[in-house]
């Protein structure tokens, strides 16, 4: 595999981006490489939908993104989480192909494709790895794209399967253990997508009328130990062992949540737009 694209490696500040998800290890296009650089980005930089309900325009130009993700102290959705994460492994020597996947959620209902995902390859490995840093609640690490595997991160529980698709694509299905069962998470195929497509299927999650991000603040923080889920003013919290709590949260303690337990700075200008669309709810 080889990329297909140019992700924009060469713009990235990537000594800036290694240091906000705190990654100090060795910078090479290996497996181990690959596993800590996934495992910092997904538990540094949160997800968030602000944007999209504050009628911001998201633009996916990789000095747009890393301005507001790496610089701004902001979030972001998965077309934004991929965007950076494959300019960083394009600058790294890594080979991948952007793939777009179909939010399921245990949904019958055939929904539009608009989750973005890599698949990569390494230099001392010749297996296919299936990287998911902008879903917002893990996986902690790259899964084996294989049939029938099983991953466990630190007690969160994850399994791969493949199944006949059309036009000569199968699908595969990303499901995610939830207290002892198995959700079927999101679907995608290994058709190649380039930034454009992003750009189309994030102008659609972010504008149109039917889309949720449009319509509440959304916001999802994850570690090892937890996984903090924000949704408009109700504020769950689940662990590895499917144990979960919940709370409702004032309008008021918007921006200090954010920051302490999400780890989002937002600006006092839209802190006061999103804080007044919650008292209207």
């Amino acid at each position: 595999m080889s990329p297909i694209y140019d992700w924009s490696g060469d713009l990235l500040d990537l000594d800036a981006y290694l240091d906000r998800i705190g990654y100090r290890g060795e910078r090479a296009a290996t497996l181990g490489v690959l596993r800590g650089l996934h495992r910092a980005h997904v538990t540094s930089i949160p997800f968030e939908n602000f944007d999209a309900v504050l009628g911001v325009p998201i633009l996916l130009d990789l000095e747009s993104v890393q301005g507001k993700l790496v610089h701004g102290g902001r979030g972001g959705y998965c077309f934004e989480h991929v965007t950076l994460f494959a300019a960083a492994l394009e600058r790294l020597g890594f080979r991948f192909t952007a793939l777009s996947g179909r939010i399921t959620l245990g949904s019958p209902k055939v929904l539009p494709a608009t989750h973005a995902l890599l698949a990569v390859s390494t230099a001392d490995d010749e297996r296919l790895w299936l990287c998911d840093v902008g879903f917002g609640s893990g996986p902690l690490e790259p899964i084996e794209l294989a049939d029938g595997v099983e991953a466990d991160f630190d007690g969160w529980g994850f399994r791969l399967e493949r199944r006949p698709g059309a036009l000569g694509f199968d699908d595969w299905w990303l499901h995610q253990r939830r207290e002892g069962n198995w959700l079927d998470r999101h679907t995608f195929t290994l058709n190649p997508q380039y930034p454009i497509d992003y750009v189309v299927g994030s102008h659609y999650v972010s504008t149109h009328p039917r889309s949720p991000f449009v319509k509440r603040p959304f916001a999802q923080a994850f570690s090892a130990a937890h996984h903090h889920r924000l949704d408009a003013t109700t504020w769950t919290t689940f662990r590895p062992d499917g144990s979960y709590t919940e709370r409702k949260i004032a309008p008021a303690d918007l921006g200090r949540v954010l920051a302490e337990d999400f780890g989002v700075i937002v600006g006092p200008e839209d802190l006061a737009r999103l804080r007044d669309g919650l008292d209207q709810a």
